[in-house]
C-alpha cells in the first residue's frame, strides 16, 4: 500500500509546489491536499495518512489547532506532523513543540528543503517504499527549483532585520551627508517614483529560501507588490516562493505575507543598470494579513 501524505495550506501555489515536488521525488507516495484545518480534519477522519505537512496560519482552523486535534486522536498520536511556517520566534516554536510537532519547514522553502524534511520525518517507511527507485533529492531538486542544489543539510539564512535607513538611502539614491547621489542611484529613484512622480511606498524585505533582499516598494495592491532592489546581490528565479515583510513605520512591520516571484526585469534599458524590478504576487489568504495590508495601501490613496 502506498504511503499517504496530507498537505494542508490555504495558498494554492504552496500546495502545488509541495505536490509537484513530492510526486517527482517520491513516486510511491500518494499526496492529498486540504485548504485549511477543517478540511484536513474531514480527510484525516476518512483516510489514514502517514505524514502531515501543515501551514500554521490558516483561516477557520490554524495549523496549531489541527496539531492539537491530531495528537488527541488515537491513530495520529505518533504520525509525523511537520509545521510549515514563516513564524520562527521562540514562543511559537516552544508552543508547537509542547503540542507534539515533529519538525518545522520554514517559509519560503525550495524543493530540496522539502525533500530533506520529508525524508527525516518518514525515515524507514520512506526508505522501504523507495528502495530500488533510484533515490531522491540532489539534481532533481535543482531541476524543480531552477537553481543548483545546495550543500546537503544547508540551513536557510537567518532572518535579517528589515531594511534600515542607510539601506533605503542606498536603494533610492538619497545622498549621504556631504555627498551627492550618483547617476545610477538618481535613475533608480526616478524609476521607483514612476512616470507620474508618485513617491516610493516604503521599505520591504523579501525573504527567499536561503537569502533575503532589502527593497524599496514602487507599487503595491492587495494582489501584488512591485519592488526595486540593487544589483550585485543574489536574485531569485521566476516562480520562487517568497515571504514579504513591509516596514510600516519605525516601530511596526507588516510581516509574513506569502507570495511568489511573478517577474523580474531591469529598471531601465541600459545593460549596466544598477537596479532590478521584481513583482511578487501574493498568495496569502489570511484575512488578518489582508486587512493590515489594506490599511497600509490606504495610506497612499
Amino acid at each position: 500500500m502506498a504511503l499517504k501524505v496530507l498537505v494542508v495550506d490555504d495558498a494554492t501555489f504552496v500546495r502545488d509546489l509541495v505536490k509537484r515536488t513530492m510526486r517527482a521525488q517520491f513516486p510511491q507516495v500518494q499526496v492529498e491536499e486540504a485548504v485549511n484545518g477543517r478540511k484536513a480534519q474531514l480527510l484525516l477522519s476518512k483516510q489514514r495518512f502517514d505524514l502531515i505537512l501543515c501551514d500554521w496560519e490558516m483561516p477557520e482552523m490554524s495549523g496549531l489547532e489541527l496539531l492539537q486535534w491530531v495528537r488527541s486522536t488515537e491513530h495520529y498520536k505518533k504520525v509525523p506532523f511537520v509545521m510549515v511556517t514563516s513564524r520562527g520566534d521562540r514562543g511559537h516554536v516552544v508552543e508547537a513543540a509542547q503540542q507534539g510537532v515533529t519538525d518545522y519547514l520554514g517559509k519560503p522553502f525550495n524543493a530540496e528543503m522539502l525533500v530533506q524534511k520529508v525524508t527525516k520525518a518518514m525515515g524507514g517507511q520512506l526508505k522501504a517504499k523507495t528502495s530500488g527507485s533510484g533515490g531522491f533529492g540532489g539534481d532533481s531538486a535543482a531541476l524543480l527549483t531552477g537553481a543548483s542544489a545546495k550543500a546537503k543539510g544547508a540551513a536557510p539564512a537567518p532572518s535579517a532585520p528589515i531594511a534600515t535607513a542607510s539601506t533605503a538611502d542606498l536603494l533610492t539614491g538619497k545622498p549621504a551627508a556631504g555627498t551627492s547621489a550618483n547617476p545610477a542611484a538618481r535613475s533608480a529613484q526616478s524609476q521607483g517614483s514612476g512616470s507620474t512622480g508618485a513617491p516610493l511606498k516604503g521599505m520591504a524585505k523579501v525573504r527567499f529560501a536561503d537569502f533575503s533582499l532589502p527593497c524599496v516598494i514602487k507599487a503595491i495592491s492587495l494582489n501584488e507588490v512591485q519592488v526595486v532592489a540593487r544589483r550585485g546581490q543574489q536574485f531569485p528565479m521566476i516562480l520562487d516562493p517568497a515571504v514579504i515583510d513591509i516596514e510600516v513605520d519605525e516601530e511596526e512591520v507588516l510581516e509574513r505575507i506569502n507570495g511568489y516571484v511573478h517577474s523580474l526585469k531591469a529598471v531601465d534599458k541600459r545593460i549596466d543598470t544598477d537596479f532590478v524590478q521584481i513583482i511578487i504576487r501574493f498568495v496569502d489568504e489570511d484575512p488578518d494579513k489582508m486587512a493590515s495590508l489594506s490599511k497600509y495601501i490606504a495610506r497612499f490613496n
